[in-house]
């Protein structure tokens, strides 16, 4: 049995056009819609005792600008629980306006690649603990801007890079397991903590049930985010 399921497990809430929809692979031709509502979704989760949720705006990841704002604000009037938010945050105020519509942590991907003196002056700030540094990989390089872009950065240099400026909170997102419910990149996770064992490590993608859960447990995985294992019925809510 899983220990403490609500707490280890972080709901996903992905955001295109203001709906709660998942991907395959990031590919935005894969989009499904599940909700029309990610207040109601995140409302759900709640009720249920889910103490964290990860909300992502698809739209502001492929376009470099914040446009689901408002759903934002929604969830968090609508529940207690611990956000993180992210996608499409390139500027100091963009941060601002997270934060101020309800996100206790800002996801921080693209701009953690392509721009990290700026990031570093948000990190001096905000603070190291305002921040959870999303890796989002394919074969161990880092990709970004909404998964579209693969680059020549190794996850682990990348890793690397933040713990020095303070961070310690990261989630990982293998490209090829999100949305497929194949299993998670065990072995990847694995070393990564094996790197760096100080860090709180959250892995995403590939979550297909409980024994995938319980795996993450064991390997010492701070928490899992679950998103489409939810969806389509594999993990009961």
């Amino acid at each position: 049995m899983i220990q403490k399921k609500t707490n280890f497990i972080i709901p996903a809430i992905d955001i295109i056009n203001g709906e709660c929809v998942r991907l395959s692979e990031g590919d935005y031709n894969t989009q499904k819609t599940y909700y029309k509502n990610p207040a109601d979704v995140a409302k759900m989760f709640a009720d249920k005792g889910y103490t964290r949720l990860h909300v992502v705006d698809l739209d502001g990841a492929k376009n470099r600008k914040v446009t689901n704002l408002t759903a934002l604000e929604q969830i968090a009037k609508n529940t207690n629980a611990i956000i993180d938010f992210g996608g499409g945050i390139t500027t100091k105020l963009d941060v601002e306006k997270v934060i101020q519509a309800g996100a206790h942590f800002v996801n921080m991907g693209s701009i953690a690649v392509k721009n990290p003196d700026l990031l570093q002056e948000w990190i001096s700030f905000f603070g190291a603990k305002t921040f959870l540094i999303g890796a989002d990989v394919k074969d161990e390089m880092i990709a970004i801007n909404g998964w579209t872009i693969i680059t020549e950065i190794t996850v682990y240099n990348f890793i690397k890079q933040y713990i020095n400026l303070g961070i310690e909170h990261f989630f990982c997102t293998d490209i090829a397991k999100d949305g497929m419910l194949q299993g998670p990149s065990i072995d990847l996770y694995k070393k990564i903590i094996s790197t760096f064992p100080g860090i709180q490590l959250i892995a995403s993608g590939g979550v297909s049930n409980e024994e995938d859960v319980l795996q993450l447990q064991q390997i010492n995985c701070h928490a899992v985010i679950v998103g489409k294992a939810f969806y389509e019925g594999r993990i009961e809510i």
